[in-house]
């Protein structure tokens, strides 16, 4: 039997089982605050089957949104929703809910991603100035940053601390400090992004100094007796961004201030790289880490689309999580049915209990 369905100790959290709702943008908040569209969204999500789901990226200040729909956790309003939509779940559900946290940096102030392809908003739509480790923007057409300044950095730790602050008091169970995919964190920790000539650039010790600041500002508000973890690039997919030993070492810095996961994806620096996304593409970069963090939780994730492959991700021990994204939305029983398939249990709510018979035993209703 696959090790996949076992119980899993991430620091001070147990989960039933090895599978992660990882997340996901889902570009449907109005002023940052979580509405009826994330009700059942994270409805569905939390009776997946899975033993963790993390609700998508939200943003520590206003600023700090990728889109002008994106979710954020910076005042009373926004907690009180998010209090709202969790104590709602929980009334029906006690699947472990956790929330990654980041500001989207010089990728900030654009439309969704059905609306104009996601490309940078017009001032005539709202879009607000962008913040990035220099003044070059992410690509061609896209803003000019503001070259972070000390002073700014001083307010961006501020915010982290606020935003972490606020879901520790709403109630989740985890937080994942979100250092992926070319946004501000991460863009300090990419030598594409990152072309600073001081202490904050040039070496990986100096382009980790600010993101590593923010981890540990966070550890510090974050209980102890929650789970924390964060989300890295294993690779830029350049030549010249950040390579999978990098990240490890950004993973052992991590794992030394009492990060409990790393949760390995890539790309997102470089806008003319070549990403070869195919099924499981990111497993490598989540071995490398692994190799270098033998004691910290690894999560693999990346088009993982079927169970004998998530499967094979843990009994190979190249990880020691999976986390699903696309295959959860396109089915949201995904966990429960790569559950059954590979243990021959499938322990559904008592609701949908005679869905697991049709499914399985094709009994009849």
């Amino acid at each position: 039997m696959s090790k996949i369905a076992q119980p899993y100790q991430i620091g001070p959290l147990t989960i039933s089982n090895r599978i992660i709702v990882a997340p996901m943008c889902m570009y449907s908040a109005k002023n940052g605050v979580p509405g009826p569209f994330h009700a059942q969204h994270l409805g569905r999500l939390a009776l997946s089957g899975a033993g963790l789901a993390i609700m998508e990226a939200t943003a520590v200040s206003e600023e700090g949104r990728i889109s002008d729909r994106c979710l954020g956790l910076w005042n009373d309003e926004q907690e009180a929703a998010f209090a709202s939509l969790l104590s709602a779940t929980r009334s029906y559900c006690q699947t472990p809910i956790g929330i990654q946290i980041g500001h989207a940096g010089r990728k900030a102030s654009t439309s969704a991603l059905w609306i104009n392809g996601g490309k940078p908003l017009s001032r005539q739509d709202g879009a607000w100035p962008v913040l990035g480790p220099t003044d070059t923007p992410f690509s061609e057409g896209w803003p000019v940053p503001h070259a972070i300044t000390d002073s700014d950095m001083d307010r961006l730790v501020s915010d982290f601390e606020n935003c972490a602050r606020r879901a520790d008091k709403v109630g989740f169970d985890a937080l994942e400090l979100h250092t992926a995919h070319g946004y501000l964190l991460s863009s300090f920790l990419s030598p594409i992004a990152n072309t600073r000539s001081d202490e904050y650039g040039g070496s990986l010790e100096n382009r980790m100094r600010f993101p590593l600041r923010v981890a540990q500002a966070v550890r510090n508000v974050w209980p102890n007796s929650k789970a924390l973890g964060a989300r890295l690039n294993g690779s830029d997919w350049s030549e010249h961004g950040i390579t999978p030993e990098e990240a490890a070492i950004f993973g052992q810095q991590l794992s030394a201030v009492d990060y409990d996961w790393l949760h390995i994806s890539s790309g997102g620096n470089d806008p003319m790289a070549k990403i070869s996304a195919q099924s499981a593409y990111q497993i490598p970069f989540a071995q490398t880490v692994k190799s270098k963090n033998p004691d910290t939780t690894v999560i693999a994730v990346g088009l993982i689309k079927d169970a004998e492959a998530a499967a094979e991700v843990i009994d190979n021990h190249s990880a020691d999580l999976v986390a699903v994204g696309r295959a959860v939305l396109d089915n949201p029983n995904w966990p429960h049915h790569t559950l059954a398939e590979l243990t021959g249990h499938e322990d559904l709510p008592h609701q949908y209990e005679r869905a697991s018979l049709v499914w399985r035993k094709r009994a009849p209703l």
